[in-house]
């Protein structure tokens, strides 16, 4: 990669952040409009039982997930050989095709279809984006090149995904999901424009990518995050409903609360990429610990509207603090194979995703009530945190066995 002055420099930066952004939009603003969502593609459903319909429109969240899984690694393994710019680009106008056709599909299964579409290239986008921000930035800063990108992301959740959820509460859900596709064809100008060619990875190769899965640590790791981080999203996706039902406020709060998981998630990764460029184990474990005490609070507080203002901050805080870290361990423990790894992580933070989607509709259609997605969270951190402590006593071991070399 060229050498760029700092001026170029901090707009491909910014180019790069801008597609999180775009992400950041597409993939969490269902969140404050699934009920003007089941309104509109199931009215009869709606008509019947509110908590039922949301229940199946949380599906939305579900399928996006799914098609994060199943797109990354593939990805990943076709794009080995693709220089990391030309990659972005491509990725960013699949976003634009995909996001478009949400908007216009007539029926509940054509949306869920074209989701799933444009979900394929989520993952790749951030693994892509984020190796290019370090490579950028310097040898020594994968954590701050992966907070950069993914801040695009808590931004979105901080001023777009508000703004974006009252777009689609006047106007309609279809009128919003057109406003992203639009910022995701601005996010494609920006990259083309400021971003510099970059060469193709030495000696990548699909079979280089794949073989990041012969390592146990690898699955080990993927399965941390996929199980500790799902509480986050059992709570993010059914905030709607939480602010109206639970704190009893009124639906144009809700934009308002998604402000404030924003914010938290703004201010979790500034500090998580410093964190985890310093000392990765502890940024995981503080993270895991931070995301079970914020779990606790907002389940405790959460029906107060006060308490959940400042639980929807902490939620988004320790959630977002503890992504750079994740992925910085994941390209560690699968060397030789960074675009895997960086895959790895985001098909896990969306098995996540639809994990705690899924497991947050069942329990709230159960009749256990909406908060009962909190202490869910509660659970799936707690088996998250004890994965990452086995994994780093895997470690220890295998450095315990490895002799030392003779000397003479």
């Amino acid at each position: 990669m060229e050498t760029l002055t700092a001026g170029r420099r901090w707009a491909a930066l910014i180019a790069l952040s801008m597609g999180g952004f775009a992400l950041g939009l597409t993939e969490f603003v269902a969140m404050g409009l699934l009920p003007e969502m089941a309104r509109d593609l199931m009215p009869e459903a709606y008509a019947a039982s509110v908590p039922d319909a949301l229940a199946r429109t949380g599906w939305m969240i579900t399928i996006y997930a799914l098609g994060v899984v199943a797109g990354a690694p593939t990805i990943a393994v076709l794009s080995a050989r693709v220089p990391r710019r030309r990659l972005v680009l491509g990725l960013l106008a699949l976003f634009v095709v995909g996001t478009t056709a949400s908007a216009l599909a007539p029926t509940f299964e054509l949306v869920l279809a074209a989701r799933f579409a444009a979900a394929l290239a989520h993952g790749a986008y951030f693994g892509a984006a984020g190796i290019l921000a370090a490579d950028i930035l310097g040898p020594g800063n994968h954590g701050k090149g992966v907070s950069i990108v993914i801040g695009g992301l808590t931004a979105a959740n901080l001023a777009g995904v508000p703004l974006i959820t009252v777009l689609g509460q006047s106007q309609g859900w279809r009128a919003a999901y057109l406003a992203v596709a639009a910022v995701f064809a601005l996010s494609l100008l920006a990259v083309l424009t400021t971003v510099p060619p970059s060469e193709a990875t030495p000696g990548g190769s699909p079979r280089a990518e794949l073989q990041a899965f012969r390592s146990p640590q690898v699955w080990l790791v993927a399965l941390a995050v996929a199980v500790g981080t799902a509480g986050f999203f059992a709570m993010n996706t059914y905030v709607a409903p939480i602010t109206t039902h639970v704190a009893g406020l009124s639906e144009s709060t809700v934009p308002w609360v998604l402000a404030a998981m924003g914010l938290g998630m703004t201010v979790g990764i500034a500090i998580g990429g410093v964190a985890a460029d310093r000392d990765l184990k502890r940024a995981i474990l503080l993270g895991f610990g931070g995301l079970l005490t914020a779990a606790v609070f907002f389940g405790l507080a959460a029906a107060h509207p006060i308490g959940l203002f400042i639980g929807a901050f902490l939620v988004g805080a320790a959630s977002l603090f503890i992504v750079p870290a994740l992925q910085a361990r994941l390209i560690a423990v699968a060397p030789g194979a960074q675009l895997m790894g960086a895959a790895v992580n985001q098909s896990s933070l969306n098995i996540a995703n639809a994990i705690g989607a899924a497991l947050g509709g069942a329990v709230i259609a159960a009749g256990w009530g909406y908060l009962s997605s909190a202490w869910l969270g509660v659970g799936l951190t707690i088996i998250g945190l004890l994965l990452s402590l086995f994994s780093f006593r895997l470690d220890t071991r295998t450095t315990t066995r490895t002799p030392e070399p003779a000397t003479a």
